[in-house]
């Protein structure tokens, strides 16, 4: 019997989104699998969360297609964003907090392509007088990561509902990152 990879990842990013410290045990039993079977599709918790990373990061580049960011003011270009990358915002808050995949050599290339696409809306909203200049790129664009990983966290704790997330990390990010007039 093949065994449904996408199932198997998709499986492991929601109990790790929960419980980042989940064994494979754990994993298997939620993909609805044998620990063999789950190990011999991942060598160990490193090759699964090498895997959860390739998916997090080819989801997140299809939430920045699908945002249109060089489309129309960068602010709403921004809202679309947040809106467009909720669907793997669990995802992106369990690899956001994996150091493992940021240190190193081996670090994948695909998230200097996500920082350098969302830094680059900044540059223009900033570049449109619509952001403030004080504040990089770089900085408003881990902001942004934060605050995702912050909001998939307040919706799992039952803190806040999942409905008000958006609206909350992008008038949160906005009404910092917003030029005001002196």
């Amino acid at each position: 019997m093949a065994v449904d990879r996408a199932h198997v990842l998709r499986s492991a990013a929601a109990l790790l989104t929960r419980k980042a410290t989940a064994t494979m045990d754990e994993v298997a039993k939620a993909a609805g699998i044998s620990r063999a079977t789950l190990h011999r599709e991942f060598a160990g918790r490193d090759a699964l969360v090498r895997a959860l990373e390739a998916l997090g990061i080819e989801e997140c580049e299809a939430a920045l297609d699908a945002a249109r960011l060089d489309e129309g003011p960068a602010s709403e270009a921004v809202r679309r964003l947040v809106r467009e990358i909720e669907p793997a915002a669990g995802l992106l808050s369990f690899l956001y907090t994996e150091n493992q995949l940021f240190e190193g050599e081996q670090q994948n290339e695909g998230w200097g392509r996500l920082d350098a696409r969302i830094s680059a809306l900044f540059r223009r909203g900033q570049e449109s007088g619509e952001f403030r200049i004080d504040l990089t790129p770089a900085w408003l664009t881990e902001a942004l990561f934060g605050l995702i990983a912050s909001g998939v966290w307040v919706v799992l704790t039952g803190k806040v509902a999942a409905k008000d997330v958006h609206y909350m990390i992008v008038e949160l990010l906005l009404g910092g990152a917003l030029r005001r007039e002196p």
